[in-house]
C-alpha cells in the first residue's frame, strides 16, 4: 500500500489539475484516434489484402471494438492492482501497457510477410490497448470536479472531455502531413508508423503528470477517489450505472461517425483525396473544442441535461445531411464535429452526481465503460456495413438509435423540461 507519512504532498491549484487532467485525455485519445485513423485508411490494405476494399475495411472494423470490449477487464485489474499497492502503480502499469502496445502495432510486420498471424497479433494488441486504458481510469475528473466552485460545475465539468476533440487533431494532423508528402507507397510501407511511435514519447509526460497529481493536497473535504467492491456496487447503484450510461449514448454514437466513418467512405465510395478529408475533419475538431467549451458555460444556464436535450433534437437535421459525404463532405463534417463538442463535452461531467460518494470513482468508470461499448465501438463497423447494404443514408440509423436513446433516458427522468428552450432543466 501507498504510505501517506512518506509521500510528499503538495498543495493543487486549480490550474494544475486543468493541465494534468487535458494532458492525461489527450493522451488516451491520442493512441486511440492514431488506431482509429489507421483502422479506416491503412490496415485494410495491409492485413487484409486478400479481400477487396469493403471487405478488407469491414475486417479492420471489426477489430476495432475489441479495445472497448477489453475496457471493463482492464478497469477490474486497475481496481485490484490499486487495492494491493496503491494508485500511483496502477497508473504506471497502465499507460505501459496502454503505450507498449499502440507503438507494438506501429511494428507490426504486414500479411504479405507473416501471412494471418499479422491480423492475429493486432486483435491481440487491440484487446491490450482497452486493458490499459480500462486500467488507467484515475478519477481525476473526480478530483476536478472536487475543486470546482458550485456554480461552475459545468464548466469544470467539460475540462476532461477537450482531451476528444484535441487528441483527435494531434492524431489527425499527422496523417493529414504523411499522407500529403509522402506517396502512397511510401506511406503504406512505412509513413503510418510513425504516427504509433508517437504515442510513447506523450505516454511519459503524461504518467509524471498523473503521479504528481496523485500526491495534491485538496483539502480535508476533497479526498481522493477511490475503487468501491463490484458486486456490492452493483447491486446498490445499478440504476444509476445503467442512468448514466444511456443518457448521453447521442453523444457517444456521434463519435466514431464524424471521425472514422467519413474517412472510410470517402476512400471506398467518393473520388476525395484523403488528405482533404482530415483537413476538413481537422477545421471541424478545432469547432468541436470550442464548442465543448460552449457547452460548459451553456451547462451552467442551463443544466447538463438541457444541453443533451438541444444536442440530441439536433441528430435528426445532421442524419438529414449524410449524403453530403457525396460531393460536399464539408456540411456533415464540420456540423457533426460542432454538435460532437456539445453533446460529448458534458457527457461525463453528468455521471458522477448520479453515485452515492463512495461509489462515484467505480460506478462512474463502469457507467463509461458501457457508453463506449454501446454507443461507439460498433459505430464504424455498423455505420459502414449499412451503408454497404442498403446506402449511404442507412447509415444516419446509428445516429438516430443513440439518439432516440438519449431521449427516452432524458425524457423518464426530466419529462419535457429537457427539452424546452425556454426553460432550465434540473443540473443533476
Amino acid at each position: 500500500m501507498e504510505n501517506a507519512k512518506t509521500t510528499k504532498i503538495h498543495a493543487a491549484t486549480v490550474d494544475e489539475v486543468i493541465t494534468t487532467v487535458i494532458m492525461a485525455r489527450v493522451t488516451d485519445f491520442f493512441g486511440f484516434f492514431v488506431y482509429a485513423i489507421a483502422s479506416a485508411v491503412v490496415f485494410p490494405r495491409l492485413f487484409f489484402p486478400t479481400f477487396d476494399p469493403v471487405t478488407g475495411t469491414l475486417m479492420s472494423f471489426a477489430i476495432f471494438p475489441l479495445a472497448f470490449l477489453a475496457r471493463p477487464v482492464g478497469g477490474a485489474l486497475g481496481n485490484f492492482i490499486q487495492i494491493k499497492v496503491g494508485q500511483a502503480p496502477r497508473i504506471a502499469i497502465a499507460l505501459m501497457i496502454l503505450g507498449s502496445s499502440t507503438v507494438a502495432i506501429g511494428l507490426l510486420p504486414s500479411f504479405e510477410s507473416i501471412g494471418w498471424l499479422a491480423p492475429v497479433l493486432l486483435a491481440g494488441l487491440r484487446i491490450a490497448q482497452g486493458i490499459g486504458l480500462g486500467s488507467a481510469w484515475d478519477g481525476i475528473t473526480l478530483q476536478l470536479q472536487n475543486a470546482a466552485p458550485k456554480e461552475r460545475q459545468g464548466l469544470y465539468g467539460m475540462v476532461p472531455q477537450l482531451g476528444g476533440p484535441i487528441g483527435f487533431c494531434v492524431a489527425a494532423s499527422l496523417f493529414y502531413v504523411l499522407t500529403g508528402f509522402l506517396t502512397d507507397e511510401e506511406f503504406i510501407n512505412y509513413g503510418w508508423r510513425f504516427a504509433f511511435f508517437g504515442v510513447m514519447a506523450v505516454n511519459v509526460v503524461s504518467l509524471f503528470a498523473r503521479l504528481r497529481l496523485l500526491t495534491a493536497d485538496f483539502g480535508p473535504d476533497k479526498l481522493p477517489p477511490k475503487p468501491a467492491p463490484f458486486l456490492p456496487m452493483i447491486r446498490k447503484q445499478w440504476r444509476p450505472i445503467l442512468i448514466s450510461a444511456f443518457m448521453p449514448l447521442a453523444s457517444y454514437a456521434l463519435f466514431h461517425m464524424v471521425t472514422v466513418f467519413p474517412l472510410a467512405y470517402a476512400l471506398l465510395y467518393s473520388s476525395d483525396e484523403i488528405s482533404y478529408i482530415l483537413m476538413l475533419q481537422l477545421i471541424g475538431g478545432m469547432l468541436c473544442v470550442f464548442a465543448t467549451i460552449a457547452s460548459g458555460f451553456f451547462s451552467d444556464i442551463y443544466g447538463r441535461p438541457k444541453i443533451l436535450g438541444l444536442c440530441t433534437l439536433m441528430i435528426p437535421l445532421l442524419c438529414l445531411t449524410i449524403q453530403t459525404l457525396d460531393g460536399n463532405p464539408w456540411i456533415y463534417i464540420i456540423f457533426g464535429f460542432t454538435l460532437l463538442g456539445l453533446a460529448f463535452g458534458q457527457s461525463s461531467a453528468i455521471a458522477p452526481a448520479r453515485f452515492e460518494p463512495e461509489y462515484r470513482f467505480s460506478g462512474g468508470a463502469v457507467s463509461a465503460n458501457l457508453s463506449w461499448i454501446v454507443g461507439a465501438a460498433f459505430a464504424p463497423l455498423v455505420g459502414l456495413s449499412l451503408t454497404v447494404q442498403f446506402g449511404l443514408g442507412a447509415s444516419a440509423i446509428y445516429l438516430m438509435s443513440g439518439a432516440i436513446v438519449t431521449a427516452y433516458v432524458l425524457y423518464a427522468r426530466y419529462g419535457f423540461d429537457a427539452f424546452r428552450i425556454g426553460q432550465s432543466a434540473p443540473r443533476k
